[in-house]
C-alpha cells in the first residue's frame, strides 16, 4: 500500500524537500513533509516544478556543510525562471548557525531551526508572502534539558524525528490507530525510523550533541505505531537511527529497552527484518549483542562507532577503548553470529597521533575483518574541545595518513567480501531497473555496498522488495555477485 499525494490544485502551494546527510535527516524530512501536507500543501517530487524548496542541510563537517551551501545557492537559481518562489534552509546547517548561516548566505530566503517545526506549514507561508523571518540566535541545545536523564521530559521541546502519532496529524497509516506525522518521500522497501535523538557523550571531535542536544529517547508505542505504519506502506525492513543506539531507553528509566523492543518491531505485520545502526562500543552490552544476533527477524549487524584503535588517543578523543578491547567484542558477536555485518568509521590524523598510534590502527584493522570501515581525516569542527588542541598535523600529513588507511581498507574490505564466497545469504531486492540488486543481511543501506543477482530466465522474475536466499558466488569490491538458491 502508497499514500496517495493530495492532487494537484491551483489554490495549493507545493513543496519540495531536498535531503542532505544521513538517515537521520531523511527521517526528519518525512516528518516536516507529513505536517506540511496535513496542512495543505502539495509535495513535489522535483525542486524545478516548486514554489518553495526546502533544503534539509548537513552541518557534521567541512565538506557536508559545503554540499549543503551549494545545494541551497543551486536551489536559489532555480527563482530566475519564476516557477520557486522561495527557497528555505532547515536541518542541521541552520539549527547550528542560524541567524550567522542566514546572514552569510543572503540567497536563502529563510533559515529555520528546529523550533519552527512544528509550525513549518505557517513558516513557510508567511515566507512565500514575502515576510521577514527572523532566524535564531544559535545555542547549546544541550542546556535545555536535566543533566540526568530520567529527569527529561522533552515534551515541551521540538525535537526533530519525534512528533507523537496522532488520530488528527499525518498522512496514511494503518486501518486502524493513529496515522503517523510522517509523508514517505521514497517509495523503497527499506525505511529509517528514529529510535533516538542527540547524545550525551562528549567526544572532543563532534559538534553533534551541541546542537542536536541531549539523548532523548522516543516512546516506545509511538516507535510501534510508527513502525505499523511503515509496515501498511510497503517497508520489508526497518533501519533504526540515533545518533547513539545503545543509549535507547535510559531516560525511560530502562536501559535495556531496546532488547524488548526488538521482538515487537520483528513482528510487526509486513516487516521481514530489522536493523540497528551506530552502536557505542563502550556501551554495547551482552545482552544487546545477543539480541541483536539472535531475534529472529533482526539482522545480525553491528554498527560499531571505534573511531580509532590507540588507547592513548581515544582517550584524547574523549572515548575509550584499545585493540584488545574491540577484538574481544568483536569476539562475542561472531561467537553467537559467525557471519555478522561488522562496519566501523575511522578518523585519521586527529591531534597528538604518531607513527606509532597510526600502525595501532592499521594493526587492529588487518585483525579486525571488518565488511566496511569509513575513513575520514581530521578537521577542526567549531566549537569542539578538540580544535583547541595542540600537536596538529599538517594538512598534508592528515591526507597522506587518510590516503594510506583507506587504501588499506580497502583492500582489506575486498578480502572480507572474498572470504563470504560460498555463504548463503539473504537479499532483499531493492531495484530491478538495470538487473537485479539488492542488500544482504550484513550490508547496510548506502554505504556497505550490494549484492547483485543472477538470475536465470526460468520462472518469475524477483519483485522489488522480495527477500531471497542467494549463494555468493563472485565479488566486485565489497560489493557481491549471488545466485538465487532456486536458480542452481
Amino acid at each position: 500500500m502508497t499514500t496517495t499525494p493530495a492532487a494537484p490544485s491551483d489554490d495549493l502551494l507545493s513543496v519540495a524537500m531536498v535531503t542532505l546527510g544521513c538517515a537521520r535527516n531523511e527521517v526528519d524530512s518525512e516528518e516536516l513533509a507529513g505536517r506540511l501536507e496535513a496542512d495543505g500543501f502539495r509535495l513535489a517530487s522535483d525542486p524545478e516544478d516548486a514554489e518553495v524548496v526546502v533544503v534539509n542541510t548537513c552541518g557534521f563537517v567541512e565538506a557536508a556543510k559545503k554540499d549543503s551551501v551549494d545545494t541551497l545557492l543551486e536551489a536559489a537559481d532555480l527563482k530566475a525562471d519564476g516557477r520557486t518562489r522561495a527557497v528555505v534552509a532547515v536541518g542541521c546547517l541552520a539549527e547550528r548557525y542560524g541567524k550567522d548561516l542566514a546572514g552569510s548566505l543572503p540567497e536563502a530566503d529563510a533559515v529555520l531551526g528546529f523550533d519552527d517545526y512544528p509550525d513549518i506549514a505557517a513558516r513557510l507561508r508567511s515566507v512565500v508572502a514575502g515576510e521577514t523571518h527572523q532566524s535564531h540566535t544559535p545555542q547549546d541545545r544541550r542546556r535545555l534539558l536535566p543533566i540526568s536523564p530520567v529527569e527529561r521530559d522533552a515534551s515541551a521541546l521540538s525535537v526533530p524525528g519525534h512528533a507523537a502519532a496522532t488520530k488528527d496529524v499525518g498522512v496514511g497509516g494503518p486501518a486502524t490507530g493513529p496515522r503517523a506525522v510522517r509523508r514517505r518521500l521514497e517509495g523503497g522497501p527499506m525505511a529509517p525510523l528514529k529510535l533516538a535523538s542527540g547524545c550525551d557523550r562528549r567526544c572532543s571531535f563532534c559538534a553533534i550533541p551541541s546542537f542536536r542536544g541531549s539523548f532523548v529517547s522516543r516512546r516506545p508505542s509511538d516507535v510501534l505505531h510508527e513502525a505499523q505504519w511503515l509496515g501498511s506502506e510497503g517497508v520489508r525492513e526497518l533501519f533504526l537511527v540515533s545518533e547513539n543506539s545503545t543509549s535507547y531507553g535510559k531516560d525511560l528509566g530502562d536501559l535495556r529497552l531496546l532488547e524488548t523492543l526488538l521482538p515487537e518491531l520483528a513482528a510487526v505485520e509486513g516487516v521481514e527484518r530489522v536493523r540497528v545502526s551506530y552502536l557505542q562500543p563502550a556501551e554495547t552490552r551482552p545482552g544487546l549483542i545477543e539480541a541483536i544476533a539472535d531475534t529472529p527477524g533482526v539482522v545480525p549487524y553491528f554498527d560499531l562507532s571505534f573511531q580509532h584503535a590507540s588507547a592513548s588517543v581515544l582517550r584524547r578523543m574523549r572515548r575509550f577503548g584499545d585493540p584488545e578491547s574491540f577484538l574481544g567484542l568483536l569476539e562475542q558477536i561472531r561467537a553467537i553470529a559467525p557471519e555478522a555485518g561488522v562496519r566501523s568509521n575511522v578518523i585519521v590524523g586527529f591531534p597528538g597521533e604518531t607513527e606509532e598510534d597510526l600502525a595501532t590502527l592499521c594493526d587492529f584493522l588487518e585483525e579486525s575483518r571488518m565488511d566496511v570501515t569509513g575513513v575520514f581525516g581530521y578537521s577542526d569542527e567549531d566549537g569542539t574541545e578538540a580544535a583547541s588542541y595542540d600537536g596538529k598535523l599538517d594538512e598534508d600529513e592528515v591526507r597522506a595518513r587518510t590516503e594510506h588507511v583507506s587504501t588499506l581498507v580497502e583492500e582489506l574490505n575486498a578480502q572480507r567480501a572474498e572470504e563470504r564466497i560460498g555463504e548463503l545469504v539473504s537479499v532483499l531486492v531493492e531495484s530491478v531497473t538495470d538487473g537485479v540488486e539488492g542488500r544482504a543481511a550484513h550490508q547496510g543501506p548506502e554505504v556497505d555496498g550490494t549484492t547483485r543477482l543472477e538470475v536465470g530466465s526460468d520462472g518469475a522474475a524477483p519483485a522489488l522488495g522480495d527477500i531471497l536466499t542467494a549463494r555468493v558466488v563472485g565479488t566486485d569490491g565489497v560489493d557481491l555477485i549471488a545466485i538465487p538458491e532456486g536458480d542452481r
